[in-house]
């Protein structure tokens, strides 16, 4: 059949978990056999999320192709288990660097470049283009920003024309608001709802669903005035109250019927009920844990828990797959030295040394490091905190007392982390990086290759510094092996301690791949490698409490 199109908006606030009710929808529509995308639209100028600071964006998240996207397409991949492109990830500074270059190359004959219709018509090019390539039945396009906002009016400006334009059977449009509690009153409050549900419709668009977000149960009556004062249905409101864990939303949206509500509006015939077997096998292992261990997430942005929202996800999947409970204590690595060390990191099952860019914090990492490596903790570094393993090991093993990288210190003797040389021409700093999944050879035997169980895997990158190849043999002599390797370039992407009972460092981003149904393989061993330790010390496990209020965002 010919690809159909699901528009989600959002009013009253950000961050009430569009990109969670996109995916969720996804998977149960991906459960009932169909083919089915997400994309994202956001409003603001910059090309992509790669130039920007984590404190501003949260986690930038990297595609098999290279794309710095936003952080939503992680979780569109964890839910579908299907891998975006750049193709699902558009920005307002994408669609202007596009219409403006065909200005400039005379595409438009002389005329008057508008917001309507030349940048719309970009932007409805976009929304489309992934169903024009014959692979998917649904596409779903979540609108960032909130109604209302200044520079979401272009891309709800083309889901007007879009609803317009497309058969009513091809095009749902679903508005995710908030129905807020009022504790003075005692009652929940429909009028936020109401005003941004008219704001839409000022612009034109017409909500055939409407999902309201709660923290507590809409009754019969409350939904029925919802739906009189939207002028929707009474059955096509529906409530997304807050979950225990994001993964508990799609089975709340079937109970809700909103897939059904979905696939009716489409005219999809012949449709099965979702199978969601395997996913509800996953919540039960991750509701009801048999073990718990401490990981201690050493890196220098942890007051926004998103700039390392992958991370933190693949500690969930890991820990489903192991029945153990993994709690995260973030350590702030520019407050860390010697000096604390034993306060913030004592008493952990394992130490994780996270990826990040700059000079800040980077001696904390390294303190993290040795406590590690010399007081026999798991150890898991990505990216930056493979670097980190590396510089502490020149220093503390090797004696080079002003080991460093040159990112840092581009004067050391001893630069054991450098500049990848095709780097060292580049000038723009926007999408220059080493991006992408690009190829590694294991070495047999190595703690890597029975962790993944094959010599050849695939891993995605985010980087312009790597292993200083000219110190390799030093490393190997001394004990840090280089266990991974691009089979191409040489580059090392893998170094072990083959002494130590788990310490690993990969230059890749293992935490991009890793999916509930799929888990990462190196974040189930390291969690594995951690029950252990906990075992070994006689610690007893620390579980939750039975129920634990979360949020469904």
């Amino acid at each position: 059949m010919a690809a159909k199109f699901i528009f989600v908006t959002g009013g009253v606030a950000s961050s009430l978990g569009k990109g969670i009710i996109a995916a969720s929808l996804a998977k149960l529509l991906q459960a009932r056999g169909l083919r089915v995308t997400i994309q994202k639209f956001d409003p603001y100028i910059n090309i992509d999320p790669g130039t920007l600071n984590p404190y501003e964006h949260g986690e930038c998240y990297v595609t098999d192709d290279g794309a710095e996207t936003d952080l939503d397409l992680g979780h569109y991949e964890r839910f579908l288990g299907v891998r975006t492109s750049k193709a699902n990830n558009v920005t307002t500074g994408k669609i202007y660097h596009t219409v403006i270059t065909k200005e400039r190359e005379g595409a438009y004959l002389g005329k008057t470049v508008q917001i309507v219709p030349h940048i719309t018509d970009e932007i409805k090019r976009r929304m489309l283009l992934l169903g024009k390539t014959g692979e998917y039945d649904i596409v779903i396009t979540e609108i960032g920003g909130t109604v209302g906002d200044m520079e979401s009016q272009p891309f709800v400006e083309a889901v007007r024309q879009l609803q317009w334009e497309l058969p009513e059977e091809d095009c749902v449009s679903i508005h995710l608001t908030l129905v807020p509690y009022l504790k003075a009153a005692k009652e929940l409050k429909t009028k936020p709802t109401q005003h941004s549900v008219q704001l839409l419709q000022q612009s034109g668009v017409q909500p055939d669903i409407i999902v309201c977000r709660t923290e507590y149960h809409l009754g019969a009556d409350l939904r029925r005035k919802v739906a009189l004062f939207c002028n929707v249905k009474p059955g096509h409101v529906i409530e997304s109250i807050d979950a225990w864990s994001i993964y508990q939303v799609p089975l709340n949206m079937h109970e809700e019927h909103l897939d059904e509500l979905v696939v009716r509006h489409l005219r999809i015939e012949n449709f099965a009920q979702p199978d969601l077997t395997n996913w509800r096998r996953f919540l039960g292992r991750l509701q009801s844990p048999k073990a718990s261990v401490d990981i201690a997430l050493v890196g220098k942005y942890v007051e926004l828990q998103d700039a390392y929202k992958s991370i933190l996800e693949s500690f969930i999947h890991a820990g489903a797959a192991n029945e153990c409970e993994v709690h995260v204590h973030t350590v702030h690595s520019e407050y860390l030295d010697d000096g604390n060390a034993e306060e913030k990191l004592g008493g952990m099952d394992g130490i994780l040394v996270a990826p990040g860019f700059g000079e800040r914090g980077l001696e904390g990492k390294i303190v993290a490091v040795r406590y590690a490596r010399t007081r026999g903790i798991p150890f898991f570094g990505i990216c930056l905190g493979m670097q980190m393993a590396v510089v502490e090991f020149a220093r503390d093993v090797l004696g080079y007392a002003d080991a460093a990288s040159t990112e840092v210190n581009p004067k050391s003797e001893h630069p054991v982390i450098d500049l990848m040389e095709d780097q060292k021409s580049t000038t723009i700093k926007g999408g220059t990086m080493r991006l992408g999944a690009f190829a590694c050879k294991l070495e047999k035997g190595s703690l890597a290759e029975k962790i993944y169980g094959t010599e050849m895997i695939s891993e995605r990158h985010r980087h312009r510094y790597e292993f200083n190849s000219e110190f390799l043999d030093l490393f190997q002599n001394a004990g840090m092996k280089a266990t991974g390797r691009n089979p191409e370039t040489g580059l090392v992407e893998v170094v072990e301690l083959p002494g130590h009972p788990f310490f690993i460092g990969v230059q890749f981003h293992p935490e991009y791949k890793s999916t509930p149904e799929n888990p990462q393989p190196i974040f189930c061993a390291f969690v594995k490698a951690a029950m252990d330790k906990r075992a070994e010390s006689g610690k007893k496990a620390k579980m939750r409490p039975e129920k634990e209020s979360g949020s469904g965002e």
